[in-house]
């Protein structure tokens, strides 16, 4: 049920088409990427798309990314989320394990919230067919020795490699385990429910992604679909965002007792 809801196309992008490949081939998806995380004792999360032509960041990813980093913490894990320095400075007012820099230390594993996966050709695009200028994250999945989660929306992202799906800027770059949401961040939400019901915890109740999100654009973030500073995301005003997070949270309530 909420791997259906958090695939829900409202932007019109062709996010129902991916999912129906994906619940088609790996149905359980969600419940393995939860059953990945519950068996990890650190996880770095990724989360960094710039937006072209002047590479700024977009506001879809990160408020994921925190989401998850702090549902982690409060089950005993220790995350850490790996971004530019945009983003950095609008997380670290409210989860202090976020760095700019590769790390050196070892992972249990590794998840990736709409960051650029590279296309057959070795570049990166965006979902607009314009070519992005990012820093190659996809290599720590390429590489990866742990299990390794990919979430995203458009087919450009890490993780979407496990579709196989044809076209020029489509990511070639796989996951142990993909994530397909009609909203990156939803899909962060939606793996964050799958840890409360699997735990009996609500990870979700404090969360409040509104003001996440506006502390981002105040740091310089930009809606990636209309490309302004503006509390938004993908060109959804922050009202849907929010009946979608609530709509989550009343589905936790539901069976968490």
């Amino acid at each position: 049920m909420i791997d259906h809801l958090i695939s829900t196309d409202i932007g019109n992008r062709g996010v129902q088409r991916l999912y129906f490949i994906l619940k088609k081939t790996r149905p359980n998806y969600l419940e393995k990427s939860t059953e990945i995380l519950l068996s990890s004792k650190t996880v770095l999360i990724v989360s960094d798309f710039p937006i072209p032509p002047m590479m700024i960041p977009e506001t879809d990813g990160p408020p994921g990314a925190l989401a998850l980093a702090l549902a982690l913490d409060e089950l005993g894990k220790r995350a850490v989320i790996l971004t530019q320095d945009i983003i950095a400075e609008g997380l670290r007012r409210f989860y202090r394990r976020v760095i700019t820099d590769f790390p050196k230390e070892q992972f249990s594993c590794i998840v990736s919230i709409e960051t650029p996966g590279r296309a057959k050709d070795g570049k990166y695009y965006s979902f607009s067919g314009m070519e992005v200028k990012v820093r190659r994250y996809d290599e720590l999945f390429i590489n990866a020795k742990v299990p390794t989660i990919g979430i995203g929306d458009g087919g450009n992202e890490i993780g979407m490699g496990n579709l196989n799906l044809e076209g020029k800027y489509y990511s070639t770059v796989k996951t142990t385990e993909l994530i397909v949401a009609g909203v990156s961040n939803w899909g962060a939400y939606g793996l964050v429910a799958g840890l409360s019901i699997k735990t009996g915890q609500n990870l979700l109740r404090d969360y409040e992604e509104a003001e996440v999100v506006k502390t981002l654009v105040e740091a310089g973030a930009i809606d990636g679909i209309t490309k302004r500073r503006e509390v938004s995301v993908d060109g959804l005003p922050m009202s849907i965002h929010s009946k979608m997070l609530g709509l989550i949270k009343e589905i936790i309530k539901l069976r968490v007792h």
